[in-house]
């Protein structure tokens, strides 16, 4: 009773002394006061006490920023050293309140909703987590450092994600500018001009730049991956495999150079992809993998690829991804890859034949003329190849139907090449025949 009869009698002084500076607008010195009120209270253990005077002083009529700011900097490290979670939870909200609204104190608001996040994520209650989480919008703080708002977003990402929120998560995942990870950072740092916003260093736990970049491409993986956008995983991986700190190491770039060739193969055929493609294939790393660098020939050559001799050689390596860096590569990536070895197939015949018969096609494609149809139908729907069938004859065109302009443009066109010939002809004849009679002259 005697301690706390003092502690009351400490605190109530300092708080006349409170009273006086804030009224004589000292900031030093009710900046003083309130901290030291705020470190008797935690020295004495008194929980309960430290939040009631936290939202005693915070109240005061005519109360200083500045004091403000310093309470709720001085008890968030006393966060740490809470006895049990209850007290800490209890802190945490106090302080929430105490920072609410005030643009001075909007970091701090920040950094207290990912602790309390991280508390509610333990406990197994994700969905709170992340709702707790959305309520802070950090990409309108001005002055907190560029790598603590993209750590805070990526989180805000990851929860959602959790909580199997895609459409959430792609909408904050938004909020990230994928060319601010290639950002020089040992560029010297402008000195700020007078007047402009001060910006925080970020807290120690931070990462970095490039590994806030490993990380936001992680989580693009696992957003993608639900969609099964094959392509987009395999420019997630590129990126991870451009990190300078993955490249120096082999035993990180070969998985990574490995989901790359096997995502590449299992994306459906475009521009894009055709692009990534041959880079790849121009890779020196990719030597270091033979199989792969033959599995992506094989993919390039325009020839036909039988479905059954590469899944054998391949079964084993396609297996062995689900114990690599990132996992398997998806529930349909088996039925995926020989989807995609069909349609490869397909384009390749129709780059060798103008007319083809659908019994003919199912054979080099070694299916059943239903299924080779099928096959064809879906590839002409999604625009990936010019073809008709004749159901009736059994034929399949895949020339490209001209209207009448361009027949006639193609018409002409031959009979300025023909003219062109008979004339280079008249020519040569009328040449060799000069040479002739000028042979024959005595």
């Amino acid at each position: 009773m005697g301690d706390s009869g003092k502690l009351e009698a400490t605190v109530d002084r300092l708080l006349n002394e409170e009273k006086q500076m804030r009224l004589a607008e000292n900031v030093a010195g009710t900046r003083k006061a309130a901290t030291e009120i705020l470190q008797l209270c935690f020295e004495a253990k008194d929980w309960k006490l430290l939040n009631e005077q936290i939202l005693n002083l915070s109240k005061k009529r005519g109360q200083l920023k500045q004091a403000v700011q310093s309470m709720v900097q001085q008890a968030m490290q006393y966060i740490d050293q809470t006895p049990d979670i209850e007290t800490r939870i209890e802190l945490i909200k106090t302080l929430n309140n105490v920072s609410a609204g005030k643009i001075y104190v909007e970091i701090e608001r920040a950094r207290l909703t990912k602790k309390l996040a991280k508390i509610k994520e333990e406990q197994g209650q994700i969905a709170e987590a992340a709702d707790l989480m959305q309520e802070v919008a950090v990409e309108t703080f001005g002055a907190m450092a560029k790598t603590e708002k993209i750590a805070f977003i990526l989180e805000q990402v990851r929860l959602c994600l959790d909580r199997q929120d895609f459409v959430r998560a792609q909408i904050l995942s938004r909020k990230i500018n994928p060319r601010v990870f290639d950002a020089d950072t040992k560029k010297d740092k402008k000195k700020p001009k007078e007047g402009d916003n001060m910006i925080e260093e970020a807290p120690a736990d931070i990462p970095t730049l490039l590994e806030l970049k490993r990380i936001y491409y992680e989580l693009m993986i696992r957003y993608y991956t639900h969609n099964n956008e094959y392509l987009e995983i395999c420019r997630s991986y590129k990126a991870i495999y451009d990190i300078p700190s993955v490249k120096e190491t082999p035993e990180q770039w070969i998985p990574v150079l490995r989901k790359i060739c096997w995502f590449l193969v299992l994306a459906p055929h475009d521009p894009m992809q055709s692009s990534l493609l041959n880079a790849t294939l121009e890779d020196k790393n990719l030597s270091e993998i033979p199989d792969f660098k033959m599995l992506l020939k094989q993919v390039v050559t325009m020839e036909v690829i039988q479905w059954t001799s590469l899944w054998n050689k391949y079964k084993d390596e396609f297996e062995k991804e689900k114990s690599m860096v990132g996992g398997s590569l998806g529930d349909k990536a088996g039925e995926d890859l020989k989807l995609r070895i069909i349609e490869h197939n397909i384009l390749v015949v129709s780059k060798y034949y103008a007319r083809i018969t659908l019994k003919r096609l199912a054979e080099l494609l070694c299916l059943s003329i239903e299924e080779a149809e099928k096959h064809l139908s879906e590839m002409v729907v999604s625009k990936a190849l010019i073809a008709k069938i004749d159901r009736p004859s059994g034929i399949v065109c895949f020339q490209i139907a001209k209207d009448s302009n361009e027949i006639l443009n193609s018409w002409a066109g031959n009979l300025e090449k023909l003219l062109d010939l008979v004339e280079k002809s008249c020519h040569q004849i009328h040449k060799e025949t000069m040479v002739h009679k000028a042979a024959l002259r005595p």
